[in-house]
């Protein structure tokens, strides 16, 4: 009699939860739709803007927002969702301007492919570099990355090969997709922007709901727990650092074409860095829509301030960038996507 009892109290349970977890599944599905329709809406919208945008230096502005956007979401993959906070992307950055450039001019290859290439040298830069480096925690990995660039930094300023501190200067052509070469008009770069921002920002979807995007987000919680689950650490790090040095080179490529000419003190400085890791902190780090939503704020507010205020607002930017982290270090430390609706309908459905 009581295992019948027993049974028949534990079926509406049983089912309950049953039902309780599909929900959450469906949930979770069309939670993932939305965020693919929302990004298809604002990738369209940003590849029609020249449509609205006609004068010349804003459509700049939009390159460089569309740019700077895609690379911090390629150090979202390394620094939010894997945890560490790498200070050096400049360094694989100045990788994939300087094999493009050097590929192109040096020895007549088309960007596409010095762009590639530069991705996989700047991939497999990371993982030598990470390997070693990987094993410092905290705040001494961050200054080890800073290091490490700032002597690939030395290094190409007196490499005679590349151009030393003169740089590679592109020589101009007739406007072409298959040389990246657009003097009259600024729209195929926007529209190139589009893309590479859309492919990162795609990448880092998938990420998010694969067994990498978990596994590196235990590692990011706590190695230690992660490795006793079976995580091998270092070759997760490793594996996210090879993906996000190379859509960080890519972006360098992209840069080199846009502006026609590197040297080392225009792709290879620190500042690039804190332009790349700025955007993620702003906007939400470790979240998919962050780094989007800080390069739309934060690109547009320094590169205005630079043009209009002109040489009185000399280090305005700088200001700028601080005044907005730690306004957001007090008022919203996850980042400013964390206002967003879609953010928040997400934290309703899981909650218990």
């Amino acid at each position: 009699m009581q295992p019948t009892i027993l049974a028949a109290t534990t079926a509406p349970a049983v089912a309950a939860s049953t039902n309780a977890a599909d929900d959450a599944v469906h949930s979770f599905g069309r939670r993932r739709r939305v965020q693919l329709v929302v990004a298809l809406v604002i990738f369209v919208l940003a590849a029609l803007s020249p449509l609205v945008v006609q004068n010349a230096y804003l459509r700049n502005v939009i390159v460089l927002t569309l740019m700077y956007a895609a690379l911090s979401q390629a150090w979202n993959i390394l620094g939010g969702y894997c945890g560490q906070i790498s200070l050096g992307h400049a360094l694989y950055f100045g990788v994939g301007a300087y094999a493009t450039s050097k590929l192109y001019v040096g020895f007549n290859l088309l960007p596409w492919f010095g762009m590639l290439g530069g991705g996989l040298m700047a991939a497999a830069l990371a993982v030598v570099l990470g390997y070693g480096c990987f094993r410092l925690k905290g705040h001494y990995f961050s200054i080890a990355t800073i290091v490490i660039a700032e002597m690939g930094l030395l290094i190409v300023h007196n490499w005679e090969w590349l151009g030393g501190a003169s740089g590679i200067q592109w020589p101009f052509g007739e406007d072409s997709w298959a040389t990246l070469q657009f003097a009259r008009d600024k729209t195929p770069y926007i529209h190139f922007a589009v893309g590479l921002l859309a492919l990162t920002w795609f990448i880092c979807w998938l990420i998010e709901d694969s067994r990498w995007g978990y596994w590196w987000r235990a590692v990011k919680d706590n190695p230690e727990a992660a490795e006793s689950l079976g995580v091998t650490v270092l070759s997760s790090k490793l594996a996210a650092a090879a993906i996000s040095a190379f859509l960080t080179a890519v972006g360098g490529g992209f840069y080199a074409a846009f502006v026609s000419y590197v040297d080392p003190d225009s792709v290879l400085q620190f500042r690039f860095s804190l332009l790349i890791v700025l955007p993620v902190v702003l906007g939400g780090i470790g979240t998919l829509w962050g780094p989007m939503l800080g390069a739309v704020i934060l690109i547009p507010l320094t590169e205005l301030s630079r043009s209009y205020m002109g040489g009185s607002g000399s280090g305005l930017d700088l200001m700028i960038y601080g005044g907005l982290v730690m306004a957001v270090a007090l008022l919203k430390p996850e980042g400013l996507v964390r206002l967003w609706p879609l953010r928040q309908g997400r934290r309703k459905e899981v909650a218990p």
